[in-house]
């Protein structure tokens, strides 16, 4: 059974970090495309980072671009997320997701859109205060 499982949110002040983890039941993720969505209350799910299969490549929302960084360790069947300068807009529901259709891409397109992302994991609440 293929499995996200997300760790590494909670509550914190506004202008700390937060690393979360992204941990994949199967070596096959490692050569996909991998990245974070997230979702806050009454909202659509969003785009927030994404990484190529190799590490080499990432791709950010306009609104964490410079906070965040992507990275990956497909030794360990792992991504993470590290949130730095966190600000109360952040907070929101965050999700693990697999580009299953780009195997060992390449490229420096990556899907902005919930609905191109197959396999998703359950979710780590961040939560900023102000």
């Amino acid at each position: 059974q293929v499995q996200l499982v997300e760790s590494g949110g909670g509550l914190v002040q506004a202008g700390d970090s937060l690393r979360l983890v992204c941990a994949a039941s199967t070596r096959t993720f490692s050569t996909y495309p991998m990245g974070w969505f997230r979702q806050a209350p009454g909202k659509e799910r969003q785009f927030v980072a994404a990484i190529s299969w190799n590490g080499r490549v990432t791709d950010y929302a306009d609104s964490v671009n410079g906070r965040f960084t992507i990275s990956r360790d497909n030794a360990q069947n792992t991504v993470h997320l590290q949130m730095n300068s966190l600000k109360p807009e952040d907070t929101a529901v965050y999700y693990c997701v697999v580009d299953s259709t780009r195997r060992y891409y390449t490229g420096t397109y990556f899907s902005h859109s919930s609905s191109d992302y197959l396999y998703w994991g359950q979710g780590t609440q961040v939560t900023v205060s102000s």
